[in-house]
């Protein structure tokens, strides 16, 4: 290989100039290309380009021009790589829903929502708003650092001096060499309330500032979910951000049985086009399988997406669905990365503010500076005039006497010790302007010119006064800027207490066999006496459909949900929609996550807290008992927990809380019961089997209840053709665990087999449900105390072919119905239903054909 002799040809290492190169690289990406300054908001291109524009007096007020013409200047003076590059950062600057505070007034076609592309550069115009404008006042009073373009043509400012901080404003976005940014847009008022705060008293705390600024403020609008996303972004600069569009519920005045969806806002940075794309394929992906019609009905106005639900279906599950599956609800990470001082650092709101407010204070005292030498020249100019005026003929003498002007410059010199600047601007005046009228206009401007030179003085020597300047400032610009928040800003349910919001009161909750559940209040059903027909307590889904669950809780109580395969979920009474008495109710399967098609709910137990020392105890359907500690449960899993570990053609079908001392009773099918100490069952893991608890008579038998009692009260055995009868528990003799047990009713062609059993006083009441939703609520003073051996009498006037399927318990008076509930139960399964209470215990069984294989 040739060379000449000037060059040198110096061997290296190839990782180490691979080394060197990338870092310059990555440099030069950083700063000069991806992130923004911390003090403007400004990539270097943007920053061109609105400099570009304000060189071609592109002011608000002024004519659109060419974005062509635009794009053309900025690449040829300042930013020289293509104007293809240029025009897409001048496009998005002039997007509304990209930018919440436009930098640039488009004219033509910017693109849309949907990711139209915008028209050709050759047909769209554009010039500055004033907001931009803003950015650069006071450009050309030496403000800023101003440096030699690309080829040292031209010169070029490296920041704007920003009247507010433009960063937080619009936010911004960029990747750059191993670093990235993604910093949200925030409400101006709202910022500049923050700023005020900071530029007052430095010490502020970020909770201070978030009292004024709750968090960001996205120009397409929708909610932000929770604030612990804001409050980790704003205090250490990287967090996220639950985004949602804003959903409404609409009435169908053409079909009142079918609801209607619009949306209105959607996540900042989604295509509208393609998440109406997404859920039209999750529609037909029977992702989604309750929305019969979807359609785009925005227009110049606004947006507006309009989804139809099918006949019958419950808006919040699809509105649920629609978030959990599709771009309605996305996540924002927040990462506020920007330069300051040249070198890239993430910062927190409270820092970027600081910059901004070290960066104003740094431009209004240069500002100032410029303007004091500015006044101080005039102010010299001026003195020269009056002297002149003083010495005027003289002066005129002396000129009249030069044969030339730098002969009379240095006489006035020479003469009048005038310093040069005087002496030419005294040579450049008018002889009129040496007149007696124009010298009082002379000193009335010199005396201005002195009171503003000592302003300007006070305020280099002051910080206090050059703050008073920007707060001054800061003021005038949202006077004339108001513009209302649009994202809205909710709590996540997982950071407020809901119960704060709702009323702690006693209703009654019911699920059907197809296991749609819904709540009432408990003054839904009024008390009648023994032997009534009762009201209509459910609305079926379908005519074989039946009623196999009902209890009593507190809106406030956890129910702890546990299925037949053993498993175990966790869910608010609160959560469960409140309805009138002839509704279906809302499928339980959307209340719950990841139930198996072959799981069934079983059994429903109600705690109002796990800090106390209380065991629960399930009871399977071939009487295997198992006891674990409560506060085993007290950890809640979306998903559910494994409770215990079931045998292979068993079920679970009870669980009660336990607590020392006390016994439990087992119920069967044929009408024995068992009752034992709790202390014979030791407690044990949640994903143990347990131990026998009963011995069965047969293989058609199995366990229907099972009580928790201390003795000294009653039982009340139901049959489910309607009949009962309560019997003191002290007629039950104690048995080993495991045992037969004692007969507890007598179970014949008229009363029908057992369907459960509950622990009474004389102060309780009792709800009866049937199979074809026929409610009956007693109280136990209708009803004797009889001896263990006896038939019972009629509890219930049931329809022909109907049967009881649940009881309940509801514990004192109706006017006392707020004390009540201190432990419930309610088992469910496709043999037998049982629920237990302090106000509601009750059994369930599922269809008469069963019925009758049984009683056969």
């Amino acid at each position: 290989m040739s060379y000449t002799k000037d060059e040198v040809i110096v061997s290296r290492n190839v990782e180490d100039e691979m080394k060197d190169s990338y870092l310059r690289y990555s440099m030069s990406v950083i700063i000069s290309r991806a992130l923004p300054d911390a003090r403007d908001g400004l990539k270097p291109s943007q920053r061109r380009i609105l400099y570009a524009m304000r060189q071609l007096n592109l002011g608000p007020n002024g004519k659109h021009r060419k974005c062509a013409k635009i794009s053309g200047d900025t690449s040829g003076d300042y930013h020289p790589h293509g104007e293809m590059v240029i025009y897409p950062t001048l496009v998005r600057m002039a997007q509304k829903w990209i930018m919440r505070y436009n930098l640039v007034d488009g004219q033509g076609n910017f693109g849309s929502v949907d990711g139209d592309p915008p028209a050709a550069m050759r047909y769209t115009e554009a010039r500055l708003t004033t907001a931009a404008v803003q950015l650069m006042d006071d450009l050309d009073k030496d403000t800023v650092e101003m440096v030699p373009n690309y080829d040292e043509t031209k010169k070029e400012p490296t920041v704007f001096p920003s009247k507010f901080p433009n960063l937080l404003c619009n936010g911004s976005s960029g990747i750059a060499v191993g670093m990235a940014t993604n910093i949200p847009p925030h409400n101006l008022n709202e910022l500049i309330k923050a700023t005020l705060l900071l530029l007052e008293n430095p010490t502020t705390s970020i909770d201070d500032i978030m009292k004024v600024m709750p968090g960001p403020d996205f120009p397409t609008g929708g909610m932000i979910c929770g604030y612990r996303g804001i409050k980790e972004a704003f205090h250490t600069g990287r967090g996220k951000l639950i985004l949602r569009g804003v959903i409404r519920v609409e009435e169908n005045e053409d079909n009142p049985d079918r609801s209607r969806l619009a949306i209105d806002e959607i996540p900042y940075n989604v295509n509208k086009s393609r998440l109406i794309e997404h859920i039209a394929e999750l529609i037909n992906n029977k992702t989604i399988t309750g929305i019969s019609d979807l359609r785009d009905e925005s227009d110049k106005d606004g947006m507006r997406i309009v989804i139809e639900l099918k006949r019958g279906e419950v808006p919040e599950v699809i509105i649920n669905q629609l978030y959990k599956f599709s771009d309605l609800q996305i996540t924002f990470g927040c990462n506020m990365l920007a330069l300051d001082k040249g070198l890239p650092r993430t910062m927190n709101v409270k820092q970027l503010i600081s910059v901004w407010i070290e960066h104003r204070i740094d431009v209004v005292r240069r500002r100032t500076r410029f303007e004091l030498n500015k006044a101080e020249a005039r102010a010299h100019i001026l003195e020269g005039y009056l002297k002149a005026i003083d010495h005027l003929d003289e002066v005129v003498r002396l000129i009249r006497a030069s044969s030339n002007r730098d002969e009379a410059r240095i006489e006035l010199i020479k003469q009048f010790e005038f310093t040069e600047r005087q002496a030419n601007a005294i040579l450049d005046l008018r002889l009129y302007q040496l007149t007696g009228l124009e010298r009082d206009k002379i000193n009335d401007e010199y005396q201005e010119l002195l009171k503003k030179i000592d302003y300007l003085r006070a305020v280099l020597a002051s910080e206090a006064m050059v703050k008073e300047i920007i707060r001054e400032e800061l003021l005038d610009i949202q006077k004339h800027h108001k513009s209302e928040r649009q994202t809205q800003i909710i709590a996540a349910e997982t950071e407020v207490n809901m119960e704060d919001l709702i009323a702690n009161e006693p209703v009654i909750i019911t699920i059907s066999q197809d296991d749609y559940i819904k709540r009432m209040p408990v003054n839904t059903f009024r008390e009648q006496r023994r032997g009534g027909q009762g009201v209509t307590g459910m609305q079926l889904k379908r005519e074989e459909d039946v009623i196999k669950g009902l209890y009593v809780a507190t809106t406030h109580d956890y129910l702890l949900i546990f299925t037949n395969l053993g498993r175990c979920y966790w869910l608010k009474v609160w959560q469960i929609p409140e309805t009138g008495r002839k509704s279906k109710g809302k499928p339980l399967i959307n209340l719950l996550e990841d139930i198996r098609p072959e799981e069934k709910i079983a059994t429903i137990q109600r705690v109002s807290s796990f800090e106390e020392e209380a065991c629960i105890l399930m009871a399977t359907k071939r009487a295997v008992v198992k006891k674990s500690l409560l506060n085993e449960f007290s950890n809640p899993r979306r998903k559910g927990i494994w409770a215990l570990d079931i045998d292979e053609g068993d079920e679970l079908v009870a669980a009660r809380l336990v607590k020392p001392e006390q016994q439990v009773m087992l119920f069967t099918h044929q009408g024995m019961a068992v009752r034992f100490e709790e202390s014979n069952v030791r407690p044990m893991g949640r994903t143990a089997r347990g131990v026998k608890g009963a011995t069965l008579r047969g293989e058609n038998d199995y366990i229907v209840g099972c009580e928790v009692v201390n003795g000294d009260e009653s039982i009340l055995v139901v049959c489910e053709n309607g009949f009962g009868k309560r019997s003191q528990v002290d007629d039950f003799r104690q048995t080993n665990r495991g045992g037969v047990g004692v007969r507890s009713i007598i179970t014949s062609e008229r009363n029908g087999k057992v369907i459960g059993a509950l622990c009474v006083t004389d102060e309780d009441g009792m709800v009866m449900m049937s199979a074809t939703g026929q409610t009956v609520r007693i109280n136990m003073n209708d009803l004797r105390v009889m001896g263990r051996n006896t038939q019972g009498v009629k509890l219930a006037n049931l329809k022909e072919n109907d049967y009881l399927v649940a009881i309940q318990k509801l514990q004192g008076s109706e006017n006392q119905s707020e004390e009540l509930l201190a432990s419930d139960t309610i088992e469910l399964n496709e043999n037998n239903v049982s629920f237990e209470s302090p106000e509601i215990k009750m059994s369930v069984k599922p269809s008469s054909e069963e019925i009758t294989d049984q009683s056969e």
